[in-house]
């Protein structure tokens, strides 16, 4: 026979309840806690996913058109080359055939493209409707994670912008490829004058360098982004925090992105598509850390009450004000309908 009190169920304390309750909450209140919530809501993950498929095909035009373009400058430097190859091969790891034959796309056919002819057009083309057409919905994405309606400059000019954002990011890649042929230089110089001719420390000297480089790169990228692609005024403290974090973020990617992506291309059952598949995890990744990075900063300006928007936050006041007129106008004209006439004033009536 079961005993009353071994029939009922022990009560927990009281105590224990509200400190889970509190903790719960102190947790939910931490911002990276709220930034990824309101990216869910945003459905961030799901505009990551658009912007990765698209940058597949944006990466392959505007790597062919950009070698084609800058082909006459690295055509007689083969260090720059391979100091630029080097680059995209850390940004983008399996895109480069660095010599095991497992990268998408062979050195050899990208240094000796040309852009004359009808490839060239057609790759120019191809170019003008991918990687504009990336950045157009880069600039969409972050304007929805912000809950920001869509640009309001005109669409030819929007294009014009977009066009010149391409153009500065290739020479700001370029620009960063001299730079890692002339600090690696540097570097050697460095340690020759300090008696150090150890490779295995030149290497890692080398490989800081590169990592330092890429890190300052990707910083540039992420604020042009936000603040020029975008179009969002952002001041540039919250600027610098969501730059600095993306960038940190996608500097660790790139450090293990041979480790994450070998996982995921090892299956024999998808030998052949290996490198698509390693490209769309690759690139779904980075488009995650970009739309994260970003949360991060409008999570940032509502908290500190700095509109992302002051034309819109202005209308949006406008806007009330004008509702709560109308309510009021609406009351006067229930008082005044509810006051007695003449007769009711006369004998005594009062209204409400």
């Amino acid at each position: 026979m079961v005993t009353e009190s071994a029939a009922k169920p022990a009560k927990q304390p009281p105590a224990l309840i509200a400190w889970v309750m509190r903790v719960v909450d102190w947790v939910m209140h931490l911002k990276p806690v709220r930034v990824f919530t309101d990216y869910g809501q945003h459905r961030g993950p799901l505009l990551a996913a658009g912007l990765s498929n698209q940058a597949i095909f944006a990466v392959f035009a505007a790597l062919w058109v950009a070698f084609s373009v800058f082909g006459i400058v690295l055509a007689g430097n083969a260090e720059l080359q391979q100091a630029l190859l080097d680059l995209i091969s850390t940004a983008v790891p399996g895109l480069i055939d660095t010599g095991d034959g497992e990268g998408a796309i062979n050195p050899d056919d990208l240094i000796n493209t040309t852009v004359l002819g009808w490839t060239g057009a057609i790759a120019l083309v191809g170019l003008f409707f991918t990687a504009l057409g990336w950045l157009a919905s880069a600039r969409d994405a972050i304007r929805v994670i912000g809950d920001l309606p869509g640009s309001r400059m005109n669409f030819f000019l929007l294009k014009l912008k977009d066009l010149g954002l391409a153009i500065g990011f290739g020479a700001l890649l370029l620009v960063s490829a001299a730079l890692s042929v002339f600090s690696t230089q540097a570097l050697g110089g460095v340690l020759d004058w300090l008696g150090i001719r150890d490779d295995q420390v030149a290497t890692i000297a080398a490989r800081l360098l590169s990592v330092a480089l890429m890190f300052a790169l990707d910083t540039v990228v992420l604020g042009g982004l936000y603040r020029i692609l975008a179009g969002v005024h952002i001041p540039m403290r919250f600027l610098a925090q969501g730059a600095l974090l993306g960038a940190l973020a996608l500097g660790v990617l790139k450090i293990l992105g041979t480790a994450l992506l070998g996982g995921a291309t090892n299956n024999p059952l998808l030998a052949g598509f290996a490198v698509i598949i390693g490209l769309l995890i690759w690139f779904t990744l980075i488009c995650q850390v970009i739309l994260i990075a970003v949360c991060w900063v409008f999570v940032s300006m509502k908290d500190a009450g700095v509109p992302l928007d002051k034309h819109l936050a202005e209308e949006q006041a406008r806007a009330e004000e004008a509702q709560r007129e109308k309510l009021r106008e609406e009351l006067r004209a229930e008082l005044e309908a509810e006051k007695p006439g003449f007769w009711g004033r006369l004998f005594g009536r009062r209204g409400a």
